[in-house]
This record gives structure tokens, sequence and C-alpha cells, in this order.
């Protein structure tokens, strides 16, 4: 540089500005505004470092719903489906209230079951008794006779219920039919059984946000470069800000999808009716299991007394507990697990465990490793009974500003099934995952994800305001259907 003096300020002359970014000998200058007020008359350059420092890794938490699901476009305020129901007659003693099942010795061998119940004349059943007395006693019948709200039955191996104390009066049981028995020459069939389901429904939510930067700022070009969690790659200036807001804005879709709520009678707030997410729906239709501790390697069936039964493995049996409630419902056979940081390295333990080549807690054999070999701990998938399970990280449930700030919740099993639906938009039958997002969208309008600018930059020209302001919008719900195949693994 030609000498500058300081009493003169700095002397810019010899500077010649260039259209791109290209390394010339009369381009550069030099600024510091730690000294000398940020002056251009440094003598030396400080050591600046372009590249912005990625300090939290990947930022985004989006992308589940893209692994397990589908998005569909949707043209009314309200989404309907209905779902089968079961195919066999039971009746639980695990319900309550004006649903209990219970059996009435002392009262001609009959049953109470709930009212309008679907067990016919002549059906034949069988009866387990539920009470912890006599807990496991079962007894085959046929029913003589039914009301509204109860039937009565014979037993074919005894003359009445209370033969051998089998069962008490008032006593909770479970009834199931298994067929039915009908004398020769028989006529007059009474009663029908129709087709059971149930229906569900969702309504779209509209989820908005927008960046605002003011005409000044946007003729003030600083160059940065960055690289995203999207992919992208390069020097940004002012939209920087804008590329980021874009991507809090799609992360917010998804987890608003997790974690919405329906708007219940007696809230306080109006003007919206909110939807139900997928944490929602599982807790209302799904299953639930709580204090999930999948690595214990011992138990007692009674706490605190080392005389109780011994249980090996007991973090096996747990997960085993929930490969005998999956069997009561679709039984699907492939499912995915996405996991918190704790509970996947629990099932890794848990699998370890097992295996026959440990050593001072540290798995061999595993994928071909040996002991002089760098050990692969981590399991990405496994066969249980007649399931396959592939295990997953689920970074919303670990980053510290979403679920990872929290601990109610340690992880989901999403089954990998798909329901065969007409499409009205497409005229013809699809596949559609028990997960998918519908979106607004019509002809005329596509809401799925919108974006528009407004104001005085850039030729839009939209008000007086000198600011540029970019826009986001989506107006969405999410299905989830076949619930009872969903596990919400809570603490």
């Amino acid at each position: 540089m030609p000498f500058i003096n300081p009493a003169q300020g700095a002397e810019l002359q010899h500077l010649t500005p260039r259209p791109t970014q290209s390394l010339w000998g009369d381009n550069y200058l030099s600024f510091d505004s730690a000294s000398g007020g940020g002056t251009f008359a440094q003598q030396f350059l400080p050591e600046i470092y372009e590249k912005e420092v990625e300090r939290y890794g990947k930022r985004t938490v989006s992308g589940f719903l893209k692994m397990v699901g589908a998005e569909m476009p949707l043209a009314s305020d309200q989404v309907i489906w209905s779902e089968q129901g079961r195919l066999h007659i039971a009746y639980d003693s695990l319900q309550s209230g004006a649903n209990s099942v219970q059996v009435a010795v002392a009262a001609d061998n009959t049953i109470t079951l709930p009212a309008g119940h679907l067990v016919q004349q002549f059906d034949t059943v069988i009866i387990v008794n539920n009470e912890s007395a006599r807990l496991g006693n079962t007894i085959k019948c046929r029913v003589s006779a039914i009301t509204n709200t109860g039937a009565t039955v014979l037993p074919y191996s005894t003359n009445d219920l209370a033969d051998g104390a089998l069962f008490a009066n008032l006593d909770d049981i479970k009834v199931f039919v298994y067929g039915n028995e009908y004398p020769k020459g028989s006529s007059g069939i009474v009663g029908s059984i129709d087709a059971g389901f149930t229906q569900f429904s969702n309504r779209p939510i509209i989820l908005r946000d927008r960046y605002q930067v003011n005409g000044s700022d946007t003729a003030q070009i600083g160059w940065v470069e960055v690289t995203t969690e999207n992919g992208a790659s390069g020097y940004l200036w002012y939209m920087k800000s804008e590329h980021e807001a874009r991507l809090r804005f799609e992360d917010y879709l998804e987890m608003s999808m997790i974690e919405a709520e329906p708007v219940a009678t007696g809230s306080a707030i109006t003007g919206v009716q909110g939807t139900e997410g997928l944490f929602a729906a599982i807790d209302s239709r799904g299953l639930v299991f709580t204090g999930t501790d999948f690595d214990v390697q011992t138990n007692y069936s009674a706490a605190g007394v080392s005389g109780g039964t011994y249980i090996a493995n007991a973090g096996l049996s747990e997960f085993d507990t929930i490969l005998n409630e999956l069997d009561k419902q679709g039984a699907i056979e492939e499912n995915m697990m996405f996991l918190d940081r704790n509970t996947a390295l629990e099932i890794d333990n848990m699998l370890a465990s097992v295996n026959s080549h440990v050593a001072g807690g540290a798995s061999y054999g595993v994928f071909n490793n040996a002991e002089d070999m760098a050990l692969n701990l981590g399991f990405s998938g496994f066969r249980r009974g007649s399931y396959d399970f592939y295990k997953s990280d689920w970074k919303y449930l670990n980053d510290s500003t979403t679920r990872g700030n929290l601990s109610d919740i340690q992880g989901m099993l999403v089954p990998a099934g798909t329901s065969t639906v007409y499409d009205q938009s497409m005229g013809k039958n699809i596949s559609r995952p028990f997960l998918h997002v519908r979106y607004r969208a019509s002809e005329a309008d596509d809401r799925k994800m919108k974006s528009w600018i407004t104001g005085s930059v850039g030729g839009n020209y939209t008000s007086d305001a000198d600011e540029m302001v970019v826009n986001f919008l989506s107006e969405r719900c999410l299905c989830v259907q076949a619930a009872n195949n969903f596990v919400l693994f809570k603490s």
C-alpha cells in the first residue's frame, strides 16, 4: 500500500472495487473495529475467519415425518377416516363402571355384560376368572338365554358355575365367543352382527412466520460463507437470516404435527380449534409404556425383598411385555423405534447382555468383531419373536432446545404399515402409511408451504414501508391411523 498520512486520514483513491469476489492487488482494505474506531489506516491486517463456525452441528430437528410418513393434499376443513373393529366378540373385566363384566353364581348362572352386547343365544363361550383369589379359573359354557345387559350360561363340564369353587358371586371375569351349537331341526335364528368400525377425524391448523429487514440493510452487502442443514453452501448476505427463519419454520411444521393438541371443551382458547398431534393420538388411542428400564439385569418379584423370585434379564422381560401387547393388536412384523440417547443405550446394553460373547461388560463377536479389533457396541436392528425392530436416534428427543430439555418422553415405536384407501383427488385406490400429513391445497392455491415477499425492496412496491418482509404459511394436520399399533415410551 502507498504511504498514508495519519493526519489526513485514509487515502482510498488507489483502491479499485471489483464486481466479483476476486482477489486483486488493488481491491483489498484493512479494517479492525477493535482499534482505531474502525479506521482503514491500519498497518497490519487482522486474521479473520470468513467461514461461520458450526458450533451446534445439525440444528434442525425435522425429518421424522418425512422418514416414516407421506404428505398428501386436502381440500376441506376436516379429514375423516374409519378404522375396522375387532372381528371376534370378547369382553374384558378390566372395563369399569357400566361396562364391567361380572358373574352372578347365585342368580341362575347369569353373567353381566355391557349394554347392547353382541353375545347371542346358543353361542359357546369361554369364561375366565379375573379375581386374584381364583385367578385363571376357566370354564366353557353354552348361552341359553340373553338380555340387553347379560346372559344365562350353562357349563358343559359341571352343573353350575359354583361347582368346584371356580367362581364366586360377583367375580370379575373375561368372556369371549368361540362358536355356537344348535339342536337338530332348529329354526328361527335371531340376531345379526354388523361389521364394527370406529370413525376418526382431524382438522388442519394454520402456521405462520415472517422475516423482516429494512431497505437500508438490503443495500449493505456482507458476505458470509455458510454450510446449512439442508445441504446448501456458499456465500450469503442479509438473506442468511431469512434462510434460518425458513429452516426454523420448517421445524415448526413438524413439531406442531407431533405436539399439537385439540382445544378441549371448557378451554379459554377461542378462535381456533387445534389439531390432534402424534403424541396426543397415541395417548388417547395407542399404547403407552411407562417406566422403561431395558438394561436392568436383575429384578425381584417383590421390591426390597431379597427372598423374592429372581428374574434374570429383567430388561428383556420388559420388552417382551411390549411384544405381548403387540400380539393383541395388529401384530405388524416390522417396526421402527425412535429413541432418546439414554433409551437407545439401554437397548444396546439389553442386547449385549444376552450375547454369549460378553466379557467385562463389552460385547465381542457382534458383527464379526474380535477382541483385538474396534468394537461395535451399537445395534441398529434386531429380531425378537416374530418381530423385526430397527432402532434410530431421534434428534427431537435429544436437542436441548426441544424435547431434549425434558425427560417425560423417551421414545416411540412406529409400525411400518400401510392402509389402502380410495383417493378422490387421484380417482384410484392408493396405499398410505399409517402416519401421514394432509395439507390444504386446491387448483387455486397450494398451502403446503407458501412464501411471499412484501415491502418496497426488489421491485415489490406493495406498501410504503421501506422494508422487505418474507412471509411463510402452511395449513396442515396429521392423520394417525391404526394408533393401537404405536407405542409411546414414557418415563
